[in-house]
């Protein structure tokens, strides 16, 4: 049986959507019996922005009024995972583990289309197979990676197809079909103006182009409007019901339209710039183009800050072979789909329109590998045209397909050799969440839970108790507080936690071009805020408490801890950085009789208790071993070699972790609270202790 071209595009769809969603359950298997990757019985999402989104999806399910005013319940993915909960009959937790992979695997749809469209279908199924689980794709859209990622790359490769189509075709369908998908496309991800507007200057081009030659540009101009109509700074249903109207219109008085366009031109960009249409791309290119490692608020102080893009992997450029794996899975791959895709471009001018989506991807050479994944389909795109094109010089037909298949999977088996490497833990496992789901029980919604930004998510999704910083919030300003609390004594830690919490929650009456740091410096009588950080640690009357707050420590701090110190690590008059403090942390080290090597030219002598550290001789003052007795309960057994040395060891024993630290750090709260269960009885008292998470409630 001899299937038509539309039953054969669907056939390959099924086949491509199948290959991409089972290849994403690879990681089910491997953990399937790994009971700490799930509570209450259920698989735990991987990424801790899910939380977020989950936390929106929650609260619209539950309606209740009584919710935290950050709780993103107007955002689009809460808004459809709430939608898809409240028809499909799955737990909440199965429903945001495995959209991910049913999403994302609609981006084998439109890459088919458009090769379908190109009269090379064949192209478009190897780009939809390769995209599909190229490394960074994959790594955004895999199971259990609850965020917007999974339907980010599909909807500008639908506007890709629309555009392509509406240039090739211009059939009217097209115009609405484009505005359409922007306006989806922006209610989704805000962020995709750039984008957008690419896609935009380039039809723009092209319809300049055909003005100088004399050629018909009449439909490109219409293209336009409707673009730009949809792009607006409007709301999204009013956005909707303008370009409705505007298609009715054009459908109903077609002469008319066409004959004012200009006119309709005009009003578009009148109106598109006045909506505030332009505003978008000027936050995109501060956030990841003009990154700058110091941020200076513009308060009466001029407070210097630490940016948190500097300590944010995904922002920071990366190598040309980081680049080319993420993007096709493996260098020679990469350079195979350039190539390919400049054959295309050369037989198929049309796929002009995929330069801003190539463009943005290898923007990731200097400005961070999250926008690889824009790249993905069109160099897959390239990569298929390559392969069909070889392939057309064996004039037998056996060997042909031989080639296809055989070059198809060698291009897939590095991506397939990631996702089965690649085992991505859950953000928390099972005990960690235990905790914060014991605090729910124990704070109110009220209360603050205060960690490191990484966290925030996650803790207001389990604890539902408001927090001061997470995966939104965490500017310098913001990290300042929670970091100098977190790295400094108990007294100055306790004060900066109580006065954060309270200016936080009267922001609304303070002036809202200072920082919180900078009026609690004025509100105290000081001038200068280095002043009032050093008097926190002497007698500093605190406003009057108004909720409770907790400080949750996880044991997976330990490795961001120097990161964490960074944010107060700073002058904030001058701006000027302060010394780093010596912190390692170690969690595998090889033992031998007289010496521990723990890696990066450091040894403990077992001998003479000191530390070799790159070839240099240490004297240590405190060795402390932590360990848990059979009731579970901390001990401390503490050695003191040498008060006099600035230098720590201990060696915490049920973690198989080292940590070699000076004594500013060995006094830092996190230390104190955490490793040693140390804790200022005038100040903080212990709630719930476990070896993976201790929460301490604030007494001031």
């Amino acid at each position: 049986m001899i299937l038509s071209k539309n039953k054969q595009t669907i056939l390959l769809v099924l086949i491509a959507f199948i290959f991409s969603f089972s290849l994403r359950l690879i990681w089910i298997y491997q953990f399937s019996a790994y009971e700490q990757f799930k509570f209450n019985g259920q698989f735990m999402i991987n990424t801790n922005d899910g939380y977020y989104w989950a936390e929106g999806a929650r609260d619209i399910l539950s309606g209740s009024q009584n919710i935290n005013e950050n709780s993103p319940i107007q955002s689009a993915t809460s808004q459809l995972t709430a939608l898809i909960a409240k028809i499909l009959p799955l737990s909440f937790e199965s429903i945001i583990f495995y959209i991910p992979a049913f999403f994302a695997s609609l981006i084998v749809i439109p890459i088919i289309l458009i090769g379908k469209n190109l009269g090379k279908v064949e192209v478009g199924f190897i780009a939809a197979l390769l995209s599909s689980i190229a490394l960074s794709y994959y790594n955004r859209t895999m199971i259990g990676y609850y965020d917007t990622d999974f339907l980010n790359i599909v909807f500008p490769t639908i506007l890709l197809w629309s555009l392509v189509l509406a240039l090739r075709t211009q059939e009217e369908k097209y115009l609405l079909f484009t505005a359409l998908d922007i306006i989806a496309y922006r209610w989704w991800y805000p962020q995709s103006y750039s984008l957008e507007f690419a896609f935009f200057g380039l039809i723009l081009a092209y319809a300049i182009y055909q003005y100088i030659k004399k050629e018909s540009y009449q439909f490109n101009l219409i293209l336009l409007t409707f673009i730009l109509f949809a792009m607006m700074g409007l709301d999204g249903y009013l956005r909707f019901i303008i370009v409705v109207g505007l298609f009715i219109l054009l459908k109903l008085k077609e002469k008319i339209f066409q004959k004012n366009i200009y006119l309709f031109f005009i009003i578009a960009i009148i109106v598109f710039i006045v909506s505030g249409g332009l505003d978008p791309i000027l936050g995109q290119l501060k956030n990841y183009v003009f990154k700058e490692s110091i941020s200076v608020i513009s308060d009466d102080l001029q407070l210097h800050f630490y940016t948190v893009m500097q300590t944010v992997r995904e922002a920071s450029g990366i190598s040309f072979k980081v680049l080319s794996e993420r993007i096709s899975g493996h260098i020679i791959t990469f350079i195979v789909g350039i190539i390919g895709y400049i054959w295309l471009l050369s037989r198929y001018p049309i796929m002009l329109l995929s330069l801003p989506m190539v463009g943005l991807g290898l923007l990731s050479y200097s400005s961070g590998l999250r926008f690889t994944i824009y790249a993905v389909p069109v160099i897959a795109l390239g990569v298929g045209f390559f392969i069909i094109q070889i392939a057309s010089f064996l004039q037998n037909k056996t060997q042909r397909y031989t080639a296809i298949v055989l070059l198809t999977s060698l291009v897939l088996l590095p991506n397939i050799n990631h996702i089965i490497k690649y085992k991505v833990p859950t953000v928390f496992i099972k005990d960690e969440v235990a905790v914060l789901d014991s605090l729910k029980q124990i704070a109110s919604r009220d209360d603050y839970v205060v960690s490191w930004w990484d966290y925030g998510y996650p803790i207001r999704y389990y604890s539902d108790t408001k927090t001061l910083s997470d995966g939104g919030k965490h500017s310098g300003a913001v990290n300042f507080p929670i970091s100098f609390a977190l790295t400094h004594p108990q007294e100055q830690s306790a004060k900066i936690l109580r006065l954060e919490v309270e200016y936080t929650e009267n922001r609304s009456q303070t002036l809202p071009q200072k920082t919180n740091i900078a009026n609690m410096t004025f509100d105290y009588g000081f001038k200068d805020t280095n002043d009032f950080l050093e008097a926190l640690g002497y007698d500093v009357k605190l406003p009057q408490k108004t909720r409770d707050i907790y400080l949750y420590l996880p044991n997976q701090m330990m490795g961001i801890y120097t990161t964490i110190n960074t944010f107060s690590n700073i002058d904030l008059m001058s701006g000027e950085k302060g010394i780093e403090p010596l912190f390692y942390f170690f969690d595998t080290f090889k033992e031998y009789n007289n010496s521990i090597d723990l890696g990066n030219d450091i040894q403990v002598n077992k001998l003479n208790g000191t530390l070799q550290i790159n070839g240099k001789s240490y004297s240590i003052n405190n060795f402390v071993t932590t360990f848990y007795d059979k009731n579970n309960k901390l001990q401390i057994q503490k050695t003191v070699i040498d008060n006099q040395s600035d230098i720590n060891l201990i060696y915490m024993s049920n973690y198989d972790q080292f940590l070699i630290l000076n004594n500013s750090e060995y006094n830092s709260t996190y230390v104190q609270l955490f490793v040693l269960e140390n804790y200022n009885t005038k100040f903080f008292e212990p709630i719930i202790l476990t070896p993976l998470a201790k929460v301490y409630k604030l007494k001031v």
